[in-house]
C-alpha cells in the first residue's frame, strides 16, 4: 500500500483521536493553565519583593547619607569646641601669669621699699650715734644737750 511514512501519519492521527477521546488534552491544558498560574503568581511576588529590596536599599542610603551628614556635623561642632576650649585655656593662662607677674612684682616693689626703710634707718641710726659720739666729745653740759636733741629730730625728719 503505501510508504512508511504513510502509515506512520495514519497512526499519529488515530493515537490524537483516541487521546482527544479519552479527554487527555482537557487534563494537559488545565494542569498547563495551573502552572502558568503558579509561574504567573511567583513572578509577581519576585517583582514585590524586588521592588521591596530596592525601597530598603534606597531607605538604607539615604540613613547612611543621614548618618554620615550628621558625624560630619559632630566632628565640626567637636573641633569648634576644642578650639574654643584651647583658647580660652590660652587666655586663662596668660592671665594667670600676667597675676603671678604683678605679684611678683608687687612683692619685688615691697622689698625694695623695705629695704630702703631697713637702709635708711640703720643710716639715721648710724648718723644719730655718729652725731653723740662727736657733739658729746665736744658739747658738755645742758648746751650739748639741746643740740643733740635738735640734731637727731633733724636727721629723723629728713630721712622719713
Amino acid at each position: 500500500m503505501g510508504s512508511d511514512t504513510f502509515w506512520v501519519a495514519v497512526a499519529f492521527v488515530i493515537f490524537f483521536i483516541l487521546v482527544a477521546r479519552a479527554g487527555a488534552f482537557s487534563g494537559m491544558a488545565a494542569k498547563l493553565d495551573a502552572r502558568g498560574a503558579r509561574i504567573r503568581n511567583e513572578l509577581e511576588e519576585a517583582r514585590r519583593l524586588k521592588e521591596e529590596a530596592q525601597k530598603l536599599v534606597a531607605e538604607y542610603r539615604r540613613r547612611q547619607r543621614e548618618a554620615e551628614e550628621e558625624a560630619e556635623a559632630i566632628i565640626t561642632t567637636a573641633k569648634a569646641e576644642a578650639e574654643r576650649l584651647a583658647a580660652e585655656a590660652k587666655q586663662k593662662l596668660e592671665d594667670l601669669i600676667q597675676r603671678r607677674t604683678q605679684m611678683a612684682e608687687q612683692k619685688i616693689a615691697q622689698a625694695e621699699a623695705q629695704a630702703m626703710a631697713d637702709v635708711k634707718a640703720a643710716a639715721a641710726d648710724a648718723a644719730v650715734k655718729a652725731s653723740e659720739f662727736l657733739l658729746a666729745a665736744q658739747l658738755t653740759g645742758n648746751t650739748a644737750d639741746r643740740v643733740l636733741d635738735a640734731a637727731v629730730a633733724e636727721v629723723k625728719s629728713k630721712l622719713n
